[in-house]
Parts: structure tokens; C-alpha cells; sequence
């Protein structure tokens, strides 16, 4: 109960972790899962986001939410496939960028000699770790968490904590671009590169072009999407390029179909390029 008590409640843009650890309870409670986190209902519950709220009578709001949800889904089958292929190629370090309520430390299966970098500031990380506690979870490889903010030195943070640039690492930036300006999203990919050995990997979502238009215009004050700032590149597999990157883009609407969950609703302007970008160091 002193956990609870002393809990730092969620706000800001980490709030938003919590709405999506809320998402992947709900998937995981379906028969058809794409995965299961089993911590996920005890994060969004801590956060007051558990049991689930009534969808809203608005018909293009309760749209909206079904598709923001449905990407929270696919890109998490997606990013967890790509940690999957990262392991089974011989990566033994990963690091989550804006780890937030991440519960793969806890939820997958890590080969030995796995170590988890979790990145995030101090507050997502101290309210996750009274939850950890709460729920006595194990994490199934060494999880690492490095409290830092991504606008200052979080590099020398992370080597303070053991990464070794030298050896490949597989780098998770899930729904976190879209939060940052360009010029921040590029230091970021700058910082990166240069701490990633050949064959290392890279998992990214970005914003798709228009997406800010769609859904921000109107946004709830405090919600997810008025506090989305940037879009995906015209070009991100060449922009990755630049970067010595071979990288690949998927659209959400690929990805769901190839899942078993094709969207329902047609696209409503052409498909761009994707927002699901896996990607190889060379």
C-alpha cells in the first residue's frame, strides 16, 4: 500500500504510456491475442485508465479511437517480431528508447546473456518500478533502467550503465518519434548510428504524413495526439539511408493485414510510405 500511496501519477507525454499499456490489456485479454502482457492491466490501473472507460458517443471520436488503438496493437506484433529476429541473428543487447510501461523485459523470451536497456525519465520509471514491485514481476533477461531525459546526455547515461557500442544492439523507438520535433528526432538517429556496431537492428514507428492534420486538429488538450509534433519523412527509407541504414517500411494497413486483422474501413487517401521501418547498421 506505501507503493501505491507514494506513487507519482502519470502527465505529460509519459502519460500516454499508460493509454497504451490500457491497449495491450485489452488485447490481451482477446482469444485471438497477437501477444499478451501480462502487466499491462496493472499499469493502466495504477494510472486510473483500468477497468476501461465507456467509448465516447462522438461517432468520429470513437473512430478515432479504434484506429489509434488498432496501430498500438499492429505496431507492437510488429516490434515484437523484429526483437525476435534480432535475438535469433545473435543481439544480445536491446535498448527501448522512451521505454515507458515497455513490458517486454517481462513478457518475452530472452536468450542468456540478453541485457535490456530501458530509457525513459525518471518518473515513468519510478512509477513503473512501484508497479513492478506491487505485481512481484521477474524480468527474463538483465533489465537495465537508465533514467534520463532524450534531450540531454542519455549516450553517456546508457554507457554509464554497460552498453558497449562495439557489439550489435537492437534500438526500440515505439511511438516516440511522433512526440519529438525534427531537429530532435534527427539528434536522435545521429546518436544512435554512431552507437551502433554493423549489424546491429532498429525498430521505429512514425507518424504517417497527414496524420497530425487528421487527428491533432481537434485533439483534447492533454491527449496523445495534440502533443504530436512531427511526420515520417516524404522518403524514410532513404532518409535512413543517409544515415547507414538498409532499411525497410511497412504500413500499418499491410502489417494488420498480413496479422489476420485487416482494417475495415477503406484508406481514406492514397497509402504513403510505411510508418512501421525495420532497419539493418551496415
Amino acid at each position: 500500500m506505501a507503493d501505491e500511496r507514494e506513487r507519482v501519477q502519470p502527465s505529460g507525454v509519459w502519460a500516454t504510456a499508460v493509454g497504451v499499456a490500457r491497449v495491450r490489456a485489452l488485447e490481451s485479454e482477446r482469444r485471438d491475442a497477437l501477444f499478451r502482457d501480462p502487466l499491462a492491466r496493472a499499469f493502466a490501473a495504477a494510472g486510473g485508465l483500468w477497468p476501461s472507460s465507456s467509448p465516447p458517443d462522438d461517432e468520429a471520436a470513437r473512430r478515432r479511437r479504434l484506429a489509434v488503438a488498432s496501430s498500438i496493437v499492429i505496431r507492437t506484433k510488429f516490434l515484437d517480431d523484429l526483437l525476435q529476429q534480432a535475438s535469433a541473428s545473435g543481439v544480445r543487447q536491446v535498448v527501448l528508447l522512451g521505454a515507458g510501461m515497455d513490458g517486454r523485459a517481462f513478457r518475452m523470451d530472452w536468450p542468456e546473456g540478453t541485457r535490456l536497456y530501458e530509457v525513459d525519465t525518471s518518473a515513468p520509471l519510478d512509477f513503473k518500478a512501484s508497479v513492478l514491485r506491487q505485481e512481484r514481476a521477474v524480468a527474463r533477461c538483465e533489465r537495465i533502467t537508465v533514467p534520463v531525459d532524450l534531450r540531454e546526455d542519455w549516450p553517456g547515461a546508457l554507457a554509464a550503465a554497460g552498453h558497449d557500442p562495439a557489439a550489435p544492439t537492437v534500438w526500440i523507438a515505439e511511438g516516440l518519434l511522433i512526440y519529438l520535433p525534427e531537429d530532435a528526432v534527427e539528434l536522435l538517429l545521429d546518436r544512435i548510428s554512431a552507437l551502433s556496431a554493423a549489424g546491429s537492428r532498429m525498430g521505429l514507428t512514425l507518424g504517417s504524413r497527414g496524420v497530425i492534420e487528421r487527428f491533432g486538429a481537434d485533439a483534447v488538450p492533454g491527449s496523445a495526439a495534440s502533443m504530436w509534433v512531427s511526420e515520417m519523412p516524404d522518403d524514410p527509407v532513404g532518409w535512413l539511408a543517409g544515415h547507414g541504414w538498409d532499411a525497410a517500411g511497412h504500413t500499418l494497413r499491410e502489417r494488420a493485414a498480413a496479422y489476420g486483422r485487416p482494417f475495415s474501413t477503406p484508406p481514406q487517401r492514397e497509402e504513403g510510405p510505411g510508418g512501421l521501418i525495420s532497419a539493418v547498421r551496415r
